[in-house]
């Protein structure tokens, strides 16, 4: 195998492989920037990341991570949810058929007890109370401006005819739908949002790329595990290296943007962390990217299958 070095020629891939690399390293030595997603949220509401109660006001602690679960599930696009009560106060009713979804009401109340000493003390009790929700999609006869969505970024003659092809040839389960993209293990799947909500068709090839590189870490693919025991810890960062280095080097190969994204570097303060506790992890990280790419290239019809 040809070595990476900087005195390949210009226009071979392990010198693009060494020059992308390099580019996210000074990406890292940057610092960190805020994280733009490089799509656009379908519903006009969704520049607010967090649900939204009916009258607008943005949900708060569990109840954002048990809404955001129910819409990825369901692949809602809208951010906007309310009671049943609250439909058909606005002359709208939910769909026959439709379950919601739960969230909670945190309060305190106040009791009037008796202390040990006889005298009448005033003691308050939290308490905890579930109520049911469903997503405006889900509800009929709503005013027009609770199923506005912003216009499309992108046309579906924008999509890359060859990009196109190689990620169909994967043989992987990628759906479209709501406003993430990520890969689930146990399912075995990539999500992503609908091609024509990326800002430039770059940045949806970029995306399926970077979810298509966390593909081949599935045991029945390259077996690739850095002791990831929950989202945002060592092992997790060190796998969105190894997905950040995929996804640049499969771009370079497909002919697409090849200079990192800064909307990319998102994990930009966990990669530092641990290329500071280990020198030689953007190596190992490097050589695990283009393992990912070599067995991705090897699902390409034609392609000769080699033990990976």
């Amino acid at each position: 195998m040809t070595r990476l070095n900087e005195t390949s020629r210009p226009d071979s891939k392990p010198d693009l492989y060494t020059r992308v690399t390099n580019a996210i390293v000074a990406d890292l030595e940057r610092g960190v920037r805020p994280w733009t997603r490089p799509w656009s949220a379908e519903h006009l509401a969704g520049r607010i990341t967090r649900p939204l109660r009916h009258g607008g006001e943005p949900y708060s602690g569990i109840n954002i991570v048990l809404l955001w679960a129910e819409a990825v599930a369901h692949g809602f696009t809208a951010p906007i949810w309310m009671t049943f009560r609250q439909a058909l106060a606005l002359g709208a009713h939910v769909r026959k058929g439709e379950h919601g979804a739960t969230v909670v009401y945190a309060n305190r109340f106040t009791r009037t007890e008796t202390g040990d000493d006889g005298r009448d003390v005033e003691r308050e009790i939290p308490f905890l109370k579930a109520y049911t929700v469903f997503n405006v999609e889900q509800v009929e006869g709503l005013p027009a401006h609770f199923y506005a969505v912003a216009e499309p970024k992108l046309d579906v003659s924008a999509r890359i005819a060859h990009a196109e092809a190689f990620f169909a040839a994967l043989g992987a389960d990628i759906r479209h739908g709501g406003t993430q993209a990520y890969y689930a293990m146990g399912p075995d799947y990539v999500q992503l949002p609908p091609f024509e909500c990326f800002c430039d068709p770059q940045s949806y090839y970029a995306t399926a790329a970077h979810e298509c590189t966390h593909w081949t870490r599935h045991p029945t693919r390259l077996d690739r595990d850095f002791g990831r025991q929950r989202w945002g810890d060592d092992g997790y960062a060190r796998e969105e290296l190894v997905a950040e280095l995929g996804a640049a080097f499969l771009c370079a190969d497909l002919g697409l943007e090849l200079s990192p994204r800064e909307d990319h570097a998102a994990y930009l303060d966990s990669w530092l962390q641990v290329l500071k506790g280990d020198k030689r992890f953007i190596f190992t990280a490097a050589a695990h990217a283009q393992r990912a790419c070599e067995h991705l290239h090897g699902r390409q019809p034609g392609a000769q299958r080699s033990a990976l």
